[in-house]
């Protein structure tokens, strides 16, 4: 059996906040405003996995009033998806990305963010893809005023395609 999950994020850019994409720092004057760490990324993806695994979403495994969550570490939100949905039964076949920003330019960092978001899967490198894009001065993403990510993944029953 195969299924598909799609999610989304976005959050407004704010002084004295770090950008986070994918578990990597960038170097930027401004991050996520978010009640997490607000990597819109690791956000989306987790959407992703929970819709395709039909084992709700983020907002209702990581509650944004509960104040254990404040400021947390996506990545360690991530890891907690991942294994919650092999529990159930579910593997990664591969998940597509795209983030949407004026500023800064992801290309440099797009490496490292895949090999980071692949390695918090414990799924191979291949089976990760991000892509950036600009809003082409369009709204608020377009002003550089937010950053949103979109993702896409596709999971199986089957055999576990990590190992």
């Amino acid at each position: 059996m195969f299924r598909i999950g799609v999610g989304q994020d976005r959050h407004r850019l704010a002084e004295g906040r770090r950008f986070l994409l994918g578990g990597v720092a960038i170097p930027f004057e401004r991050g996520e405003d978010g009640h997490s760490d607000g990597d819109v990324l690791i956000h989306a993806i987790i959407d992703a996995l929970l819709g395709a695994a039909s084992l709700g979403d983020i907002g209702e495994l990581f509650p944004p009033r509960d104040p254990r969550y404040k400021d947390a570490d996506s990545t360690l939100l991530l890891r907690r998806t991942a294994a919650l949905i092999r529990e159930s039964g579910w593997n990664i076949v591969n998940i597509d990305c795209i983030v949407i920003c004026e500023k800064p330019l992801l290309l440099p960092y797009r490496e490292a963010i895949c090999t980071t978001i692949a390695s918090l899967l414990n799924t191979p490198r291949n089976t990760v893809s991000v892509k950036g894009k600009t809003n082409e001065g369009c709204d608020s993403l377009g002003a550089g005023e937010a950053v949103e990510a979109l993702a896409v993944c596709l999971m199986t029953t089957g055999t576990d395609i990590s190992e």
